[in-house]
């Protein structure tokens, strides 16, 4: 039976990001009628930042565990599981001060198990049997031949984290998503518009062909 995992990240209940989420959850849904979703919400229920028990609990056999590292080391089992346990994974990423909420980053760092994520001898990562689908949602304009080309450091730090896992991240970016709602950026909302229109139709085509062939 094909599984989703569904993360969202935004702080906002109607962010550009959930959104685009929900509608291509809904697209995977419509592609596997049968198929089983599961949903963490990091926005609402953050995972604590990783710290120095959580590494320790990495280290140690479980039957050496103290209490707090076991709740620590089941914590990151259950992360590891859900990634583990999914045909594709469905990301949304808003860009916060030009990087990823810190909430991705802990869900990352808790990710990068020794024995369960990655094989601690080889590093070769465990995880990468899933489809990793990331959409992003930039406010701003980060294009290339913008002023602030470069400055998505969320898109270009992810890649990096997944692959210590095995996984290799595809991108639907949406950009410009604070146009409508400040005054100062009104004269690009069109440039926002389509920038939407985009990535809603790649979106809608992740899963066509599976549909189609049902």
């Amino acid at each position: 039976m094909a599984t989703l995992l569904h993360i969202d990240a935004s702080i906002q209940g109607s962010s550009v990001s959930r959104q685009l989420t929900a509608r291509a959850a809904n697209a995977w849904r419509a592609a596997h009628p049968d198929g089983t979703v599961t949903y963490r919400d990091l926005g609402a229920d953050p995972v604590p930042h990783f710290d120095s028990t959580a590494n320790i609990s990495r280290g140690l056999p479980p039957e050496q565990h103290t209490p707090d590292q076991a709740r620590a080391w089941s914590r990151i089992t259950t992360l590891v599981g859900e990634m583990a346990d999914a045909d594709t994974v469905l990301l949304g990423l808003p860009i916060y001060n030009f990087g990823a909420p810190s909430t991705v980053k802990a869900w990352l760092d808790h990710l990068i198990a020794p024995g369960i994520a990655f094989d601690p001898e080889t590093r070769e990562g465990l995880l990468g049997g899933c489809d990793f689908i990331v959409i992003a949602s930039r406010g701003g304009g980060y294009a290339e031949g913008t002023p602030r080309h470069g400055w998505d450091h969320a898109s270009a730090w992810l890649p990096h984290g997944l692959s210590l896992v095995g996984v290799e991240p595809r991108f639907i970016t949406t950009e410009l998503t604070l146009a409508p709602v400040n005054p100062g950026m009104a004269h690009l909302v069109p440039l926002h518009e389509e920038s939407r229109r985009q990535a809603e139709a790649e979106i809608d085509a992740l899963w066509t062909p599976a549909v189609a062939r049902a």
